[in-house]
């Protein structure tokens, strides 16, 4: 499929009492990333987010890491999300519609994503472990959701089966790059917006 000639690009910024974020994100980059979330988890995951669906992705956080890791995932998850949605535009030509099975070992992911301007989040994944390292993994549900709700996209999130929890937490990652790639992707057959409606 071919690209579109000029990158799609955006750049967040949000402060909060809780924490201080600068977030750039191009959907037609290379994988590359420059990560500084202060939280080393989130970062591993956000590096395998935009290498597997060839993002170029900065980030830098400080937050409130000395209470736990909830308020800085969760405020990432939100300019993520508002950065898609800025670096897309009118949606004009896009695919729309992502859909990506990845296993990581014993462990299987699905993530499917529909650009629809309808925020909706369907996270099905038991997870074994309460924490990886130092991380929540109840965060892992924060992030997809308030990933969904800011970028205004129906997605869902399977978790089939697996026994280590960063397996599982890694290929939903993944999947989650995978996905969101094709669904950005530009379609020359499409005119317009994908959409019967004539609006996304």
């Amino acid at each position: 499929m071919q690209q579109p000639p000029t990158p799609r690009t955006a750049e967040v910024k949000r402060t909060t009492k809780e924490t201080d974020i600068a977030l750039a994100l191009c959907l037609d980059g290379s994988g590359e990333t420059q990560l500084n979330t202060g939280v080393p988890f989130l970062s591993h995951m956000l590096d395998l987010f935009a290498k597997h669906g060839q993002f170029d992705l900065s980030v830098t956080a400080k937050g409130d890491t000395e209470v736990d890791d909830h308020h800085t995932t969760e405020d990432i998850a939100l300019c993520l999300g508002q950065a898609i949605r800025r670096a897309l535009g009118d949606k004009r030509g896009i695919c729309r519609y992502g859909h990506v099975f990845v296993p990581m070992d014993e462990a299987l992911g699905q993530v499917v994503v529909d650009l629809s301007n309808r925020p909706h989040l369907e996270f099905r994944a038991s997870l074994p472990s309460q924490r990886v390292g130092t991380f929540d993994t109840e965060l892992v549900h924060e992030f997809f959701w308030k990933l969904a709700l800011e970028a205004r996209c129906n997605l869902h999130v399977i978790a089939h089966y697996g026994s280590n929890t960063h397996h599982m937490i890694e290929s939903l990652f993944k999947a989650l790059g995978r996905a969101l790639d094709q669904a950005v992707q530009i379609d020359p057959r499409v005119q317009g917006v994908p959409s019967s409606k004539g609006v996304l």
